[in-house]
């Protein structure tokens, strides 16, 4: 499951094309700065360690990484591109609600990947413009663990500067998404609603 591929360094090797969810890519990242967009991430990574050494119960630290997800991510976009052709098809209320359900699903989900992390940390190291987006490197330290890379795509199409994808060792959170999600829609025989009905089971 796709579930598994996000900050589990076992299930890397499984491999997803790095570049298979990119449908979505935000634009006009032109008034971003690289130390805007850094900022931004220092921040975000700041955060996490502080959520995963908390020492907090676990219900707390999903709702603590929910409200992270809310501030940092672009969830709208994130949720657009998990949700593929299908979005095209949705009406303004199905996508909302879809975005709603998503944003709790996806803070749950990687929360728990996150707590993973307890004991180690995120160090950010360097920032760089690509052509319609920044991209921000950091390193991760876990516990018994080889140090792996972690890579931050941040736009300011939504009118801020926000993340709107994750790259860790080639398997990127857009396509591994797009793909559970998929997934997830095709064995409801594409009936959106009950997707969002169940979401909040996952």
């Amino acid at each position: 499951m796709a579930n598994d591929l996000f900050l589990s360094r076992r299930s890397f090797a499984a491999g997803l094309a790095a570049g298979a969810a990119f449908w979505l890519l935000p634009r006009g990242a032109a008034a971003l700065t690289v130390d805007q967009a850094r900022g931004l991430v220092d921040k975000t990574v700041a955060d996490i360690n502080s959520i995963i050494n908390s020492g907090r119960a676990e219900s707390a630290m999903l709702a603590d990484f929910e409200k992270l997800f809310a501030r940092y991510a672009d969830v709208p976009t994130i949720a657009r591109s998990a949700l593929g052709p299908a979005a095209r098809q949705a009406s303004k209320a199905q996508l909302a609600a879809f975005t709603k359900a998503f944003q709790g699903y996806i803070s749950r989900k990687y929360g728990r990947r996150f707590r993973e992390f307890i004991g180690g940390r995120i160090e950010v190291n360097e920032a760089r413009a690509l052509k319609s987006y920044f991209e921000v490197v950091s390193t991760a330290y876990l516990r018994g663990e080889a140090p792996f890379e972690v890579r931050w795509h941040v736009s300011d199409k939504a009118g801020k500067s926000l993340f709107f994808n994750i790259i860790i060792e080639g398997v990127n959170m857009l396509a591994s998404e797009r793909t559970e999600i998929g997934a997830l829609l095709d064995q409801r025989r594409g009936d959106l609603d009950r997707l969002i009905a169940d979401m909040a089971k996952l």
